[in-house]
């Protein structure tokens, strides 16, 4: 489980084929930059731009992960090597919970259609992203995505796009300040919406049945 707040920026240092369970994979060799890494065993999670990957190795200058065809087949981005990617340790119990609960299990894909200043200063920047139109259902105004790993609030919505706003803040700390019009990225909606909407269904299901009886 992870907050959506990003602890570092690193970099794919390394792509390397690899089989799981016979099918064609990935291993990556993670630059960390900044992050510590000291406290991260084997078999630690890490999000990785947004995806919850199982470190391997721990090197001198890297950290390992491996990446399976279903990942690489609802992700973007992991396959490219000195890719800069954002970084962010599983979430302790004792942590402050700064962004929103996050899985680390990408959606699906989306990609920015709009780039502008939302402030005469440009200092802040609103981004337009396409989404999936099955994804749609679970994004509200007000509420919570997680885009390329990091926690963001969703200011308007529409019929096939969202727009979030990005401040100077997330803009140094995270790669977002590398978005442009065409970029992918990797969306999780908030995992609540989903509950919840599996709630409703029963509820309805339950009901339907209790009418035949």
């Amino acid at each position: 489980m992870f907050t959506g707040i990003v602890q570092a920026t690193g970099e794919i240092a390394q792509v390397d084929k690899i089989r799981i369970n016979g099918q064609n994979s990935l291993c990556l060799g993670i630059f960390p930059g900044s992050l510590d890494v000291s406290d991260i065993s084997i078999g630690d999670s890490i999000a990785v731009n947004g995806v919850c990957l199982t470190v391997t190795a721990l090197l001198e200058s890297t950290f390992t992960v491996d990446v399976s065809q279903e990942t690489l087949s609802c992700t973007y981005g992991l396959n490219k090597i000195n890719k800069r990617v954002n970084l962010e340790k599983a979430l302790r119990l004792s942590d402050r919970l700064g962004g929103h609960l996050v899985s680390g299990h990408v959606d699906a894909v989306g990609e920015v259609t709009r780039l502008e200043a939302s402030e005469p200063n440009g200092n802040n920047y609103l981004v337009t992203i396409r989404s999936p139109k099955h994804l749609l259902r679970y994004i509200a105004c007000k509420g919570s995505i997680t885009v390329n790993g990091v926690s963001l609030t969703v200011n308007r919505i529409t019929q096939e796009e969202f727009c979030v706003n990005l401040i100077p803040h997330t803009l140094s700390n995270t790669t977002l300040n590398e978005l442009k019009p065409g970029s992918q990225v990797n969306l999780e909606v908030d995992m609540l919406a989903r509950y919840i909407e599996r709630l409703s269904e029963y509820s309805r299901n339950l009901e339907n049945e209790n009418q035949y009886r």
